[in-house]
């Protein structure tokens, strides 16, 4: 699994690559407020509109995965407090024909 995660960095990286080196020279003009006009590269802008959309989301990721290990160590503190604790003996119950039989023999 982690090869296949590294294999996926590697192509996502060579694919930046190759489209910065071909797009390298490329301008964009972006129109801001009140007439401004930002003048940048598009690799640079792709680049940047990418990690805005990807980094909140490997935030919430990261979040929610500390949060389950979290969860999960103190479940299993809670279940190792309960193996712990011996059982008690389990009370045993004499069927009631035979505690009827019983109860008769002695009066």
């Amino acid at each position: 699994m982690r090869f296949l995660k590294v294999l996926l960095w590697l192509l996502l990286g060579g694919v930046i690559a190759g489209f910065v080196i071909y797009n390298g020279d490329q301008r964009v003009s972006i129109q801001l407020w009140a007439g401004l006009v930002a003048d940048i590269s598009l690799p640079l802008l792709l680049i940047v509109v990418f990690l805005a959309g990807f980094l909140p989301m490997l935030v919430a990721y990261q979040t929610l995965r500390w949060r389950m290990k979290q969860r999960f160590a103190g479940l299993e503190r809670a279940l190792a407090d309960l193996r712990s604790i011996p059982a008690a003996p389990a009370q045993r119950f004499e069927p009631v024909a035979e505690a009827a039989a019983i109860e008769e023999s002695r009066a």
